[in-house]
């Protein structure tokens, strides 16, 4: 009778046996790394997040050339001989319009002041979409003084050299 309750208990309990010696699971996969050339759509992203990136147009050589008509060289940066870049951060609006310029990396009073001015000069934006709807973003602009942005190009070499 005993060797029955013991065969009996060996029974019920070895699949629960069998399982706790099996190897564990693998642990949590390696990490996702995005590089630029895999990125892909994502199918659930953020409601703020673009599907495509505000467009100025004429893109960047455009918005390049309105920035040499437009910025007057302040006379006190001038003096100082001042040469660089401020750094604006703007909404662009759902009509193409650009609001709210704010120095993020500043250069000088002066310098600061005119690069508001000229990035509220700013229009005719195609806005950021977000499932073929308008959707207004924050966009961040360099904004050149002085030699800041000039830039030569060595033709044996086909790269930009500052």
């Amino acid at each position: 009778m005993k060797l029955i309750k013991y065969c009996l208990i060996l029974a019920l309990f070895s699949p629960l046996a069998a399982r706790a010696q099996q190897p564990a699971a693998p642990a949590a996969q390696a990490p996702i790394v995005l590089r630029p050339g895999d990125m892909q759509v994502q199918a659930r992203s953020a409601a703020n997040r673009p599907d495509r990136a505000p467009v100025y147009p004429g893109g960047e050589q455009a918005l390049g050339l309105f920035f040499l008509e437009h910025i007057k060289y302040p006379e006190a940066a001038r003096v100082k001989q001042l040469s660089g870049m401020v750094v604006v951060t703007a909404t662009v609006n759902v009509d193409g319009s650009v609001s709210n310029p704010q120095v993020t990396q500043s250069l000088s009073p002066e310098c600061d002041a005119e690069a508001r001015r000229v990035v509220s000069l700013l229009t005719g934006w195609q806005p950021a979409m977000r499932r073929s709807r308008p959707l207004a973003v924050l966009i961040q602009l360099p904004v050149p003084f002085g030699t800041a942005g000039h830039m030569t190009v060595d033709q044996a070499r086909r790269q930009p050299q500052r």
